[in-house]
């Protein structure tokens, strides 16, 4: 009997504090009915003519807040789900939906509260709507993530009001999901169709070239006007007439995206980091380069090459760079050029187009490594991608109030300058380059790829 009791106790218990305490909250109109008879008590003291009218409104009261509870507080009526795409794009805004299902067969006023991954740092995220019978709403909000890597979404609140007003309960949802914030692939595919249809619309413009890169094509009969130069005499010999062979420009050309992880790379600029900024353009790049049918790859490099994906034209290259790319991180180790040569030297044998992304502080700090650069260059077709400190320009184009700050902005001055030298020391020695500010890094290198695929250098 004991036993019973006690178990009886222990449920009526977990019941109170479970579903009562824990999943009920009185709402601010039920504290202004409690004022209500609070004050109302207070009056019936000195006028005993108000106690029992106050007495029966206190007991519908409590039989309408026992009814609302009842209403809302069963699980089954309420039914909540977030909907996620299969990944995020840095930089870039992500639609997030969450849908609500009233079952009830009365009106609610429903709260959505979202728990966000703690890289987004927001906690005010929340969604008031009035729901009417078995009704479903569609509540969307957008996301936008600043740093590559795995966020985790946690669960979903759902508070309900009746039609009264008294009582709110509260619905949990669990929801956990891991999400994959992988490089700007939505801003790839913007910059590389909005560079080659500015290209298409433009014209084929007349640009020299330099050489031209052949790739055979078939064997076909000769016709009066095809050069007599390309005269296959194998094929004419076996056929008994003449056969020339047809050429077409060569396309799949080797094109790799170097990432610099140094610790230059960890400057911050707009809320995300330079390594960020040239992982995004790498993508917009060699989506692009695969569009044109050439074959493209990465490599990252700090101290040593640490990722790599040789460059191929297949429908499962870009993927594969999306996962190489996704979780990259900066480390802050002094970047080793030299190592980065001779890691070349193994791993891309052929002469290729390299767009390497690095920041160089100082002009000394480029010389420093000028000469391996040089015999990067003496082999494959280098363009080095470096920033532009847009803040420090516009720091140094400031006006001075003082001496310090006017020491200090001729300090800045010195070192925009050191930039702009940079350029044309990397152009004396042969080596072309793209200096530009962050924010307009992926179209500039898009069009630098189109540029030199159009004057035939690759």
């Amino acid at each position: 009997m004991w036993k019973f009791l006690d178990k009886v106790i222990k449920n009526l218990k977990r019941i109170l504090i479970d579903t009562i305490w824990r999943r009920t909250y009185p709402t601010a109109r039920y504290l202004a009915v409690l004022a209500f008879f609070v004050v109302g008590f207070v009056a019936a003291y000195f006028f005993p003519v108000l106690f029992v009218p106050l007495k029966w409104l206190l007991w519908l009261t409590t039989g309408l807040v026992i009814a609302e509870f009842l209403l809302l507080c069963p699980e089954e009526d309420i039914e909540a789900y977030r909907r996620l795409p299969a990944r995020f794009s840095n930089g870039d805004p992500n639609k997030v939906e969450i849908v609500v299902t009233n079952r009830l067969p009365v009106p609610v006023r429903v709260t959505v509260i979202d728990e966000l991954p703690p890289q987004f740092q927001k906690r005010d995220l929340k969604f008031v709507r009035r729901l009417g019978p078995r009704e479903t709403a569609v509540f969307t909000y957008t996301l936008r993530p600043v740093r590559r890597g795995e966020y985790e979404f946690g669960r979903l609140l759902v508070f309900v009001k009746g039609p009264f007003g008294l009582i709110s309960c509260k619905h949990t949802f669990e929801q956990p999901r891991t999400v994959k914030v992988y490089p700007s692939y939505v801003g790839a595919v913007k910059q590389a169709w909005r560079a080659l249809h500015q290209r298409q619309a433009s014209g084929n413009r007349r640009i020299r070239r330099i050489g031209r890169t052949w790739e055979f094509e078939q064997i076909k009969p000769y016709v009066p006007g095809d050069d007599i130069r390309t005269i296959n005499w194998k094929a004419t010999a076996k056929r008994g007439k003449l056969m020339v062979n047809q050429y077409t420009d060569a396309r799949s050309q080797p094109v790799y995206a170097l990432i610099d992880t140094g610790r230059t790379m960890e400057m911050p600029f707009g809320g995300m980091t330079l390594l960020d900024y040239a992982v995004n353009s790498a993508v917009a790049m060699t989506y692009t380069a695969l569009q044109k049918h050439d074959k493209a790859g990465v490599m990252t490099f700090g101290r040593r090459v640490e990722n790599r994906v040789p460059a191929r034209y297949h429908p499962s290259q870009m993927p594969r760079i999306l996962d190489t790319l996704y979780a990259l991180d900066p480390g802050f180790e002094e970047t080793d050029f030299g190592r980065l040569y001779a890691d070349l030297k193994v791993y891309v044998p052929t002469r290729s187009l390299l767009f390497l992304y690095t920041n160089f502080d100082t002009l000394d700090a480029l010389e420093r490594q000028l000469p391996y650069l040089r015999l990067i260059a003496r082999q494959h077709l280098l363009v080095t991608v470096f920033f532009r400190n847009t803040e420090l320009e516009a720091f140094a184009r400031g006006e001075s109030d003082h001496a310090a700050d006017m020491y200090a902005r001729t300090i800045a001055s010195r070192m925009v300058r050191d930039q702009k030298n940079m350029v044309k020391t990397l152009r004396l020695h042969g080596i072309y380059s793209v200096h530009t500010g962050p924010g307009g890094l992926t179209p500039a290198v898009v069009d630098k790829y189109l540029e030199l695929k159009a004057r035939g250098l690759i």
